[in-house]
């Protein structure tokens, strides 16, 4: 299980240092992509397999379902990660998610989220509900 969180900044090469809880469930590839919320994801391949197969399931004909569909997938990328625990980001998901230098990690159960710091903050920031007006609407869905 993937948690936590955790800041720090990408390199003159744009390489992001994985943190080091994080390498041992992605293991040396993953894939990444853009997220919701101006951020990116980052899947072990096992994960990435396992989403792969509940998109495959959304009917083709929703023009909604193959918007998200593409969504993940035409901006997906392979990655592997260094034996110093860095990874790449590629120009356009760092400028999807406006990541320049300094970002955050956050490890939520079966992936990562890398925000930029920024982005991170602002997020944090207009979060409008209480954990327990949170809780209290998460209910509809039995947890």
């Amino acid at each position: 299980m993937l948690m936590g969180k955790y800041q720090n900044s990408i390199d003159a090469k744009c390489r992001m240092i994985v943190p080091s809880k994080y390498r041992e469930e992605l293991g040396y590839r993953c894939v990444l992509t853009k997220g919701i919320d101006k951020c990116l994801y980052i899947y072990p391949f096992e994960e990435w397999g396992k989403f792969k197969a509940k998109l495959e399931t959304l009917p083709s004909g929703d023009p909604n379902a193959r918007r998200l569909v593409r969504h993940y997938f035409a901006n997906a990328v392979e990655c592997e990660i260094d034996k110093q625990g860095r990874m790449t980001l590629p120009q356009e998901l760092r400028e999807y998610a406006n990541i320049e230098k300094e970002l955050v990690t956050v490890g939520i159960l079966n992936k990562i989220e890398v925000w930029s710091k920024s982005e991170w903050e602002k997020a944090e920031a207009e979060e409008s509900l209480e954990p327990s007006d949170l809780a209290q609407k998460l209910e509809n869905y039995g947890i």
